[in-house]
């Protein structure tokens, strides 16, 4: 099975009229003669699930949306476009090469919902999409194809919680990038004044409806699936994948390969095809060992790699398929250095609200940057596991649940990498005796950078190097404050 292209055109779309001539703008036509519910009912029976991640079954959430407003005013779309997932290029790649499909889809999303207002967010430094997407809106609107909904580009922090849909909410409301309890669906921008920290401020009980209108926000590249199953139908849709997981998903391909890139798939095509089309093979004469869905879910080893590309499969192998940005590692890599690198990207961009998230995530940075340099001992491993344990007490994102999960699986699927380390200390970590602590090796390379990707120029993946330097209380400083950045910045609601 090869790559394929439905959402993904092969070379850009320059302009509306070249979209509309290509098929372009008939799934919107569809929605607005169809009427919202029946448009809920062609979601839902697509089977789509949501491209950001998570998974979560698309016509599902937009029903919930509907059953949770207030008839009484409009809601509020927002599209994630603030992809900072490391190894994910997607829907950068997407936009780039077709916006009008997303507007598309947005506008769908917004007739089917009831909402007046389509907000796209994305990332102040993401300029190349950003103009794509304000050249790509300004068509759009003076065609007269958004009529009595007003669409807008906003754009928000480089940080990774921007695009935590509940931080993101909290960006467009003007206040820094920290997550909510209540979910979008029960508490959507506000339409009053809060005052303070809006962790104490907006601390909202699952079970408490909250204020303002709920607002559904989806994905880039779920966008573009809606505009194409609206144009072409449900049953269009499940030709390709699997019953559980339909259609096609596009993945990101990086790290120890030839060739990085991006590619769309049938849901079900095997990873080791997705990274031998994209990647071309391993990069030198060596042997794949394990690869990391971005810094979501467990490694996954190099004997799993022909599990199919589905939410289910992934998980069932240990792993998880989030936003399919795939980072691949030969056995030359050392994978304490990668699990640290991850470990500090969590670390240093989690904004500390609960606080086993962002200081039990710097110690478990710390244990693994001592154990990469062969300078752990046994009570050292012993705290390790420990800390790993308890990262996710009081989390409200899904953040610390991610630290866990890496870090756990190099625990769990190569325990003998943390042991080994142990023993240049004169010591097992697994029989619990104690070390004599070693000196630090002077030749040591450092961890492993785990960075969102930059840009994917000729085949190679630039990642952001400024993530190297980034203190936890995310400052470029030469050294770190000790306040969190929940507490550090100062949080302003817009004039």
């Amino acid at each position: 099975m090869t790559s394929v292209s439905r959402v993904l055109d092969p070379s850009p779309v320059r302009s509306l009229d070249d979209y509309i001539a290509a098929g372009g703008g008939t799934g919107v036509e569809a929605a607005v003669r169809m009427g919202g519910d029946a448009v809920l009912e062609e979601i839902t029976a697509s089977g789509l699930r949501g491209r950001g991640g998570g998974g979560f079954p698309t016509g599902i959430k937009w029903r919930t949306v509907v059953e949770n407003r207030d008839d009484s005013e409009p809601l509020t779309v927002v599209v994630n476009a603030a992809e900072g997932e490391p190894g994910s290029f997607k829907d950068r790649t997407l936009v780039r090469r077709n916006p009008y499909r997303v507007v598309e889809g947005a506008l769908i999303a917004a007739r089917t919902v009831g909402a007046d207002r389509v907000h796209i967010a994305t990332k102040e430094s993401f300029r190349p999409e950003r103009d794509r997407l304000e050249r790509a809106i300004a068509e759009v609107i003076a065609a007269g194809l958004c009529e009595g909904i007003a669409f807008d580009v906003v754009t928000g922090p480089d940080e990774y919680l921007f695009g935590e849909e509940t931080a993101m909410l909290e960006v467009l409301e003007g206040r820094g990038p920290f997550p909510r309890i209540a979910p979008p669906y029960r508490r959507g921008l506000d339409t009053v004044g809060v005052e303070g920290h809006s962790a104490e401020a907006l601390l909202t009980g699952p079970d408490s409806p909250g204020a303002g209108q709920p607002v559904l926000i989806n994905n880039v590249e779920t966008m573009a699936h809606v505009a194409m199953i609206m144009a072409n139908g449900p049953n269009w849709f499940r030709e390709l994948g699997t019953p559980e997981s339909p259609g096609t998903i596009l993945c990101t391909v990086s790290g120890d390969v030839n060739h990085s890139g991006v590619a769309e798939f049938a849901m079900g095509t095997p990873l080791s095809e997705a990274i031998s089309t994209i990647g071309g093979g391993v990069r030198t004469a060596r042997r794949f060992v394990a690869a990391l869905s971005g810094v979501a879910a467990p490694l996954l080893p190099a004997e799993l790699f022909d599990t199919p590309l589905t939410f289910e499969d992934m998980a069932a192998a240990g792993s998880g398929l989030g936003a399919a940005g795939f980072i691949v590692f030969d056995d030359g890599t050392d994978l304490i250095g990668v699990v640290e690198g991850v470990s500090r990207f969590l670390s240093v961009e989690s904004c500390g609200q609960c606080y086993p998230c962002k200081y039990d995530g710097l110690v478990i940075t710390d244990l693994l940057d001592r154990a990469r340099r062969g300078n752990l001992d046994a009570r050292g491993g012993r705290q390790l596991a420990d800390r790993v344990r308890t990262i996710t007490k009081g989390a409200r994102c899904y953040l610390a649940t991610q630290h866990q999960a890496v870090v756990g699986s190099l625990l769990s699927l190569f325990p003998d990498a943390i042991a080994e380390r142990v023993a240049q200390v004169g010591v097992d970590v697994r029989l619990g005796d104690e070390g004599d602590g070693d000196e630090v090796d002077d030749d040591d390379e450092g961890p492993a950078l785990i960075a969102p990707i930059v840009d994917i120029v000729d085949g190679e993946a630039m990642l952001d190097v400024r993530q190297a330097d980034k203190q936890p209380d995310w400052t470029f400083d030469g050294t770190d404050s000790g306040q969190s950045p929940a507490d550090r910045m100062e949080l302003r609601r817009p004039v």
